[in-house]
C-alpha cells in the first residue's frame, strides 16, 4: 500500500550534506507535514509513496536551505549609502547618524521585508538578525515565511530603539516571550561587540543565556584597530576579556573573528565557539582575512554570513561560499584547502549548529525539516557538469536558484517569489531612498 504524503522532490542530484561528501544520483526527498519523511532512490519513492504534489527537477541539485549566520536585515535600506571607507569612519560618520535619524519599527520591518526577498531568491531558507526593534524583524520574517533567529542587541549607549543595555535587554526578552512559540522563530542573545558592551552588560548578558538556553551573537576580533582599542581600555584582547567573563562556549557565535593569533584559536576549539564567517564584508571594509583554515583544521564549527546589505553589498550565500573556498586556498597555499563540500555545509549545517537547530535544519535527513534550495543547471555557463558540489560553489549562483521550500511550504517556485509582490516591494525601496537622503546625513 502507498503512503499518502504531501509533496515528492525527485531531483538529479542531491547533496544531503549529512553524511559529509555525498551526493545521490536521481534520488527523492518525500515531505508531509513539512517534515523530511524519507530519502531514498526515485523507483522506490514511486513504489512506497502517494504525493499530493509531485516536483521533477530534471537536471537540477536539491540542497538544503541555505543559512546566513550573519546579517543586519533591515540594512538593505542602507545599501551603498557609504562605500569604500575604512570601518569605524563608515560607522561613525555615515551609518550610525543615519540610523540616528531613520531607523524605527517601519524602518525595520520594510527593510527587512526586502531582504527576506532577496534571500529567498537566493537560497537563504533561515538568517541570523541583530539589529534594532527586533519585533519588526520577526514580523517582517514571518511575514515572508522565512525561518529567522532574532538577534536581542545590547549597546550601553541610548538609540531610538532603547536607552540603555538594560533597556535594550527588557524590550528584547519581551519580543521573545510573545513570539516565542512561532515555529519559525528562535532567538539570541546578541550583544553588538566588546567595543560597544562594558564588562556588566556582558556578565547580564551571560546569566540570562545560561538561564534561557539562547546562543550569543557577537562581533569579535573584526579590526586590527578593535584589539589596540582593547589593549588599552581593558588591558587585554577581546577574546581573553571574554574568556574571563566566561562567555567563551558551544553557544558564543563570534561574527568575523578575522584577527586571531594561535592560542585564542585554540581557545575557541577548546570551547566549542562558533565562527560566522563574512569574507566579502571583511573585504570591502579592509578588515582582512579571517584563518579559516586553520580555524577549520582546529575544529571551529564555521557558518557564513553575509554582513548587511550596507557592508557587502549583497545578501549571498553563494558568493560567500565561492569566496570562503578561494580565500582560504590563496591563504593557505594549499589548493586542497576548504573543499567545495566543506564551504557548503558551512553555508547550511555550519550555520544551523551554531544556532542551535541542526536538530531541524541544515542537512536533508528523515525528521528535519524541509526546508530545501533546488539550483538549476541548465545555464550554459553550468555545462557540461562532472560535479554537481564543485559547480554550486565554484560555478553557480543566486541566479540559478529555481525552487525553495520552508518548511515544506514552496516560497520561490520557477524563481518567482510567492510571498510578496516582487514590484511592489521594489517601490518600497525607491520610497525609503527618497526619504534617506545622504546629501541630508
Amino acid at each position: 500500500m502507498h503512503t499518502s504524503i504531501d509533496l515528492l522532490i525527485e531531483a538529479r542530484w542531491i547533496i544531503p550534506v549529512e553524511p559529509a561528501g555525498v551526493v545521490l544520483e536521481d534520488y527523492a526527498v518525500a515531505i508531509n507535514n513539512g517534515c523530511i519523511v524519507a530519502l531514498l532512490p526515485q523507483d522506490e519513492a514511486t513504489i512506497r509513496f502517494a504525493p499530493r504534489s509531485r516536483k521533477q527537477l530534471v537536471n537540477h541539485v536539491l540542497i538544503p536551505g541555505l543559512v546566513n549566520l550573519h546579517t543586519h536585515a533591515a540594512m538593505t535600506l542602507l545599501r551603498g549609502l557609504a562605500d569604500d571607507l575604512p570601518l569605524m569612519d563608515w560607522l561613525q560618520n555615515h551609518i550610525w547618524p543615519a540610523e540616528a535619524k531613520h531607523v524605527s519599527a517601519k524602518f525595520v520591518y520594510d527593510g527587512t521585508l526586502l531582504a527576506c526577498a532577496e534571500m529567498l531568491r537566493g537560497g537563504i531558507t533561515c538568517f541570523n538578525d541583530m539589529y534594532f526593534f527586533p519585533k519588526a524583524a520577526a514580523e517582517a520574517a514571518l511575514a515572508s515565511g522565512m525561518r529567522a533567529a532574532i538577534g536581542l542587541v545590547t549597546f550601553d549607549f541610548p538609540t531610538a530603539y532603547a536607552t540603555d543595555a538594560d533597556d535594550y535587554l527588557a524590550k528584547g526578552l519581551a519580543v521573545r516571550d510573545e513570539l516565542r512559540e512561532e515555529p519559525l522563530l528562535s532567538f539570541c542573545l546578541a550583544p553588538h561587540a566588546p567595543y560597544t558592551v562594558s564588562d556588566r552588560s556582558l556578565s547580564k548578558v551571560l546569566t540570562l543565556a545560561e538561564q534561557l538556553e539562547l546562543p550569543i551573537h557577537i562581533h569579535l576580533h573584526e579590526t586590527a584597530q578593535e584589539l589596540d582599542d582593547s589593549i588599552q581600555r581593558f588591558g587585554m584582547r577581546p577574546i581573553e576579556r571574554l574568556r574571563q567573563l566566561g562567555l567563551l562556549s558551544p553557544g558564543l557565535i563570534g561574527v568575523h573573528a578575522v584577527h586571531l593569533n594561535t592560542e585564542e584559536i585554540k581557545l575557541l576549539a577548546e570551547h566549542g565557539c562558533s565562527i560566522a564567517h563574512c569574507p566579502s564584508s571583511n573585504l570591502k571594509l579592509a578588515s582582512g582575512i579571517a584563518p579559516i583554515d586553520e580555524l577549520s583544521r582546529q575544529g571551529v564549527n564555521i557558518g557564513l554570513g553575509t554582513d548587511g546589505a550596507a557592508s557587502n553589498n549583497r545578501l549571498d550565500l553563494f558568493q560567500e561560499m565561492r569566496l570562503a573556498a578561494l580565500l582560504a586556498k590563496g591563504q593557505s597555499g594549499h589548493a586542497e584547502t576548504i573543499s567545495a563540500h566543506q564551504a557548503l555545509r558551512m553555508a547550511t549545517l555550519g550555520g544551523a549548529q551554531a544556532l542551535g537547530l541542526d536538530a531541524a535544519i541544515g542537512s536533508i535527513v528523515p525528521g528535519k525539516s524541509a526546508d530545501l534550495c533546488a539550483v538549476s543547471f541548465d545555464a550554459i555557463g553550468l555545462t557540461p557538469c562532472y560535479s554537481p558540489a564543485s559547480h554550486l560553489v565554484y560555478a553557480a549562483g543566486r541566479e540559478h536558484v529555481s525552487d525553495v521550500w520552508v518548511c515544506g511550504e514552496i516560497r520561490i517556485q520557477d524563481r518567482q517569489l510567492l510571498e510578496n509582490n516582487e514590484i511592489e516591494l521594489i517601490k518600497l525601496g525607491a520610497l525609503w531612498q527618497n526619504k534617506i537622503n545622504p546629501r541630508e546625513i
